[in-house]
């Protein structure tokens, strides 16, 4: 485990890395850690890769503002780019879920230089305004504003191991970080066509907007791939892995 610290604002971000050959960065999704990673199976299938391993700041051992703007996307990159740097990477493949993804896009389309290929599981380049809600549930901002995490848990059908990730999170910092998601204006579409770095986007046919993002992305972006993940929610994008894994591994190997 080690920590980078952003150059713009000072916030500390924690991150690991294992493995050796050409490296990859893990970005998790929103109440998550990069946990995940590892609990579903994700770094071990990446062996013969240098696995970086990222808590976006607010979440998991990274450092967790309570101000809206320390939340801003240029911010998020900041972060990325100072992994990077603190372990010497040039660039790296990003992998991202979720509002990983929506980091991966940004990099790509601000620090194309540092990115060489990205897989977006769950993702969209647009803004989320209102849509946040219908991944978890209907006034979730005010439940957490007024319940902590135990009100936004019990707001939600969760399995075990999920329900542990979410109340492991500063409910004042996990506030912050929906108050600027709601207003973050993502990237326009006009963005998507200078994207030429090699793309793998992926989600769920049960995962409504983040399903016609993804495959509009790829319909714009020179070098990207949609796939389709038959029956997938958003909650289940990453799990089983293995449908997933079977397309991501070769694309990153290529």
């Amino acid at each position: 485990m080690a920590d980078a610290q952003n150059p713009v604002d000072g916030t500390r971000i924690s991150y690991d890395v294992a493995g050796e050959g050409p490296a990859v960065v893990l970005l998790h999704g929103s109440a998550l850690s990069r946990a995940i990673w590892r609990g579903l199976g994700y770094v071990k299938a990446l062996e013969g890769f240098t696995v970086v391993r990222i808590d976006l700041r607010g979440h998991g051992r990274s450092g967790k503002p309570h101000e809206p703007d320390a939340y801003a996307m240029d911010l998020l990159v900041a972060d990325v780019l100072a992994v990077l740097d603190a372990e010497q990477l040039a660039s790296a493949a990003v992998v991202g879920y979720s509002f990983g993804s929506r980091v991966g896009f940004s990099l790509a389309a601000t620090a194309p230089e540092r990115v060489e290929k990205l897989v977006t599981l769950g993702g969209t380049f647009r803004p989320q305004s209102g849509q946040v809600a219908k991944v978890f549930f209907d006034g979730y901002l005010d439940a957490l504003r007024t319940g902590g995490m135990q009100a936004f848990v019990d707001g939600q059908r969760l399995d075990p191991q999920t329900k542990a990730a979410f109340m492991a999170n500063d409910s004042t910092a996990l506030v912050a970080y929906f108050e600027r998601t709601e207003v973050e204006p993502g990237l326009d579409e006009s963005v998507l066509p200078d994207l030429g770095l090699p793309s793998l986007l992926m989600a769920g046919t049960r995962d409504a907007e983040r399903y016609l993002d993804s495959r509009r992305a790829a319909e714009l972006m020179p070098a990207a791939r949609f796939v389709a993940l038959q029956g997938r929610t958003h909650g289940s994008t990453l799990f089983p892995a293995d449908e997933v894994l079977a397309e991501m591994l070769p694309f990153l190997r290529a």
